[in-house]
């Protein structure tokens, strides 16, 4: 069996401690009429992109992942992920590599509105890592090629923003369409409930 090249890596990990509500954000519905959850339509949207394996970090919450998506996806849990989200990065590329991929392209869980399409032009966008623009503005996936996984952090709450912040010369931005948006509250929730 030949090893994938790239993978992809939901981070999951955190409490979700701003959201306000029933369970945890991340199995929070969406839509009316769609009875996906947040975490669910993130996954959808993950692996119809059709980049390569996906990997799930999960921290705060074990159990995260769907049991319908759980075949689908490898998942791995960070015991370590109240330390900031570095750390949840770390177990993601440490899964990447014992699957011999030489590029991860990471999102957030609680971002479901990333497109399928924008996951595929941040993973086929040439350099050591690409970064995908809404509106001119950074957001996510972000692509990171193998030779720069040992420049990353190993402490702190960011992913990638810092190593981009220090080696801008590395970094390809990819216009894409969809949404960032992020669910944090349910204030958030409610936003896209009533659209």
């Amino acid at each position: 069996m030949i090893p994938p090249s790239r993978v992809v890596v939901l981070l999951a990990a955190g409490a979700g401690s701003r959201f306000v509500g029933p369970g945890h954000k991340l199995s929070a519905n969406i839509l009316d009429g769609d009875s996906r959850t947040v975490i669910e339509r993130s996954l959808d949207n993950a692996l119809s992109a059709g980049i390569g394996a996906v990997v799930v970090v999960t921290g705060a919450v074990a159990d995260v992942v769907p049991s319908h998506l759980a075949d689908a996806v490898t998942v791995r849990h960070n015991p370590r992920w109240a330390d900031g989200q570095i750390t949840s990065l770390h177990v993601g590329i440490d899964a990447a590599r014992a699957l011999g991929a030489t590029s991860v392209v990471v999102g957030l869980a609680d971002q479901p509105f990333i497109a399928p399409d924008a996951w595929q032009a941040v993973a086929d966008h040439d350099g050591p890592i690409a970064v995908a623009t809404y509106g001119g503005r950074r957001g996510n996936p972000v692509k990171l090629d193998a030779e720069v996984w040992d420049l990353l952090p190993t402490a702190g709450d960011e992913g990638a923003r810092a190593l981009m912040r220090v080696r801008p010369e590395l970094v390809r931005e990819v216009a894409c369409v969809g949404s960032p948006a992020d669910i944090d509250t349910t204030e958030d929730l409610r936003r896209w409930q009533s659209n």
